[in-house]
């Protein structure tokens, strides 16, 4: 059935077609970069990151275009005011959410996943959000899970070196930085005594040196200082959902949140971040001083409550 429209009515659809249609022929909401023609040295950057949408549905709901709204409003206003505005737009696709609904479905994960992205990419763009789709990412692909795997190799082969004084671009001096872990096996081959984690681990052998100990031993020695290292826990085990849940996953009930499926509190080895050894000097590095565009300096003045 055809809508026909009074003389003077404004057609929404018509124009809202036609300038969503220039927009992304012209790229308007294009992010230029360094080396690419139009980039200017020394305009002003603004970065505006929204919450990615999980693409475990059919596309979104009415909660998603509350808050993108606002920020599109915002990017539109610092582009108004010179800024070169970096909004781009992802999909948070590697988890829990999209497996159970590519379960449901009895469909591939890789591709329902692929297929609900397209709609929900769709749907932002019906909105006429400004995003820079060319930077669009899914945490699911190839090209993003890369660096992710990346950065956790290079945990894997880090410690946090307490002993290590070094001063910052500020000229402040911490204490401890990130060292690879060969220069820690160099320090145990040279006569570094071990602590009394180490020791409660080789046991009867507390007392050798690192080149009479086992391969196995030296791994679970260095185990106690990797920035990723493995360690038994007591979790969230969910059979019927095969994975360890958040407690904010867990209903009162003992159930998950997902499927309602029980839960059991129950020990088993998992991945953690060594974050605690350095933990204070994040706390630190909330009240360092720093520069804004002009080059004057400033403070974030994060409330008590939050640090």
């Amino acid at each position: 059935m055809s809508t026909v429209l009074l003389k003077g009515t404004y057609d929404f659809s018509r124009i809202e077609e036609k300038w969503r249609t220039h927009w992304e022929k012209n790229k308007v909401y294009k992010t230029i970069g360094p080396g690419e023609d139009g980039f200017i040295e020394g305009k002003p950057k603004c970065y505006i990151l929204d919450m990615f949408p999980y693409p475990s549905g059919a596309g979104l709901h009415i909660g998603h275009p509350k808050g993108y709204i606002a920020s599109d409003i915002y990017s539109r206003y610092k582009r108004m005011q010179g800024f070169n505005v970096l909004h781009p737009m992802g999909f948070d696709s590697f988890g829990l959410p999209a497996e159970q609904y590519a379960i449901e479905h009895n469909v591939h994960p890789a591709i329902i996943t692929e297929e609900n992205i397209d709609s929900i990419r769709s749907q932002l763009q019906f909105l006429g959000l400004s995003f820079d789709w060319d930077r669009e990412i899914a945490t699911s692909r190839e090209d993003f899970y890369r660096w992710s795997q990346w950065i956790f190799t290079q945990l894997f082969d880090c410690y946090f070196d307490t002993d290590d004084i070094w001063q910052d671009g500020q000229g402040r001096a911490i204490h401890g930085r990130a060292k690879k872990v060969e220069d820690l096996e160099l320090k145990f081959a040279e006569g570094k005594s071990y602590s009394e984690a180490d020791r409660k681990i080789l046991g009867e052998f507390a007392d050798a040196s690192w080149g009479v100990l086992k391969t196995a031993d030296q791994k679970a020695v260095l185990n106690n200082y990797r920035l990723a290292y493995q360690q038994e826990v007591v979790v969230n085990w969910c059979p019927g959902l095969g994975t360890v849940l958040a407690n904010e996953e867990v209903t009162n009930d003992g159930r998950s949140e997902r499927g309602d499926f029980p839960v059991y509190r129950k020990p088993l080895k998992q991945w953690i971040m060594r974050i605690t050894d350095y933990a204070a000097r994040l706390l630190e590095d909330l009240d360092a001083p720093l520069e804004d565009r002009n080059g004057s300096p400033f403070t974030l003045d994060w409330p008590e409550p939050i640090k």
